[in-house]
């Protein structure tokens, strides 16, 4: 009988460290989640547009922040997509106002994959009401949402017309859906209100009012970004305005009109930018 061979001791191996497939699945099972979570209000993202834009615009961070506005009933149900701009995404919702009646709200999504960070550091850096903020990706983008929340309430105080924000939570900011039905109002480029010269006189008169009652700069103002209403023209895309003391306040606000006397030119007699820019910031740039 031969003898038996040794048998090798078991030597229990180090436990594994979680792989990336392993961190991909746990990740996709928190969407899977907060999907779940947002589907008991009703609420299913996965119908708000494609698949490609689902995969782009609601990742993890911005699914929480839409479950914390839906909780608080800021958002009480989501519809499809309004616009696709550089750095968001525009949704329509629903939302309950103060009579219980269901309105039409319009949610911005910053996307936080390809969010422009340079540009948006470029606005906030300067901006004496957001210093002291962390310089990471995430961090600027969520300044940036609160930013243009921010800037839309003090426009709307000063009696300038534009969306009333509502809320907003990371990089999600919800606000008054401008238009009829689901359709939003036309741009200032498709539609101006009564004549050129009219349209024109009225733009100039937003960017005075809103330096000199706001106290604000919008800072990348043109006819993409202003809307036409049944009651005039409304400003858009307030994230990038900036007080006067920001350092390059002055050269945005030039630029804003050299913006409106370009698209103006040729439909209308149009002021000297220099002398407008005069007329706007009075004295208060010559005493710097």
């Amino acid at each position: 009988m031969s003898p038996e061979k040794p048998r090798k001791s078991k030597v229990s191996s180090p436990p594994r460290s979680a792989s990336s497939a392993d961190r991909h699945y746990e990740h996709d099972g928190r969407i899977e989640y907060l999907d779940r979570k947002l589907a008991e209000f009703g609420i299913r993202i996965k119908d708000a547009d494609s698949q490609k834009v689902t995969g782009e615009v609601f990742d993890e961070v911005t699914l929480l922040a839409l479950y914390k506005l839906v909780n608080k009933k800021i958002i009480s149900s989501m519809g499809g997509s309004i616009s696709t701009g550089k750095e968001a995404n525009v949704f329509l919702a629903g939302k309950t106002d103060e009579n219980g009646e269901e309105i039409s709200a319009a949610v911005k999504i910053y996307r936080l994959r390809t969010g422009n960070f340079t540009t948006m550091s470029e606005y906030i850096l300067g901006d004496p009401r957001f210093a002291g903020i962390r310089r990471t990706h995430k961090d600027i983008i969520f300044a940036w949402t609160k930013k243009e929340y921010s800037n839309l309430s003090r426009t709307k105080e000063a009696g300038i017309p534009c969306p009333t924000p509502y809320a907003f939570d990371r990089n999600i900011l919800v606000m008054e859906f401008l238009g009829e039905g689901n359709i939003p109002y036309p741009q200032m480029r498709q539609c101006l209100p009564g004549t050129p010269a009219e349209a024109y006189e009225e733009t100039i008169g937003l960017i005075r009012d809103l330096y000199q009652k706001a106290r604000l700069v919008h800072g990348d103002l043109s006819e993409y970004n202003i809307l036409t209403g049944p009651d005039g023209l409304i400003l858009i895309d307030m994230a990038q305005a900036v007080t006067p003391e920001h350092p390059r306040a002055y050269n945005f606000l030039f630029r804003d009109i050299k913006n409106i006397n370009r698209f103006f030119a040729n439909k209308c007699k149009t002021t000297d930018e220099h002398e407008l820019f005069r007329n706007i910031v009075g004295e208060e740039f010559f005493e710097i």
